[in-house]
């Protein structure tokens, strides 16, 4: 942003940019984190009960945990 630009984002919003596009990645990943979790607790309620083999519950963990680091390196 030009300091032009940064100065009326300011004004308008009333906090500076890198502090909302902080606040915006905090929640993105917060909300990431939560989905893991419930992925997580889900896959392993479902092979606890014979619902699915280790190795889907291996798979599901791991693609969650994979789409958390993209989005974790992206958002840093």
């Amino acid at each position: 942003m030009s300091p032009e630009q940064a100065a009326a984002f300011q004004a308008g919003s009333g906090a500076p940019h890198g502090v909302v596009l902080t606040a915006i990645a905090g929640i993105v990943l917060t909300l990431i984190f939560v989905w893991v979790i419930w992925i997580t607790l889900g896959s392993f309620r479902a092979w606890q009960g014979g619902q699915i083999a280790l190795f889907d519950l291996v798979w599901a963990v791991l693609r969650a945990s994979i789409l958390l680091l993209v989005l974790g390196f992206y958002l840093r």
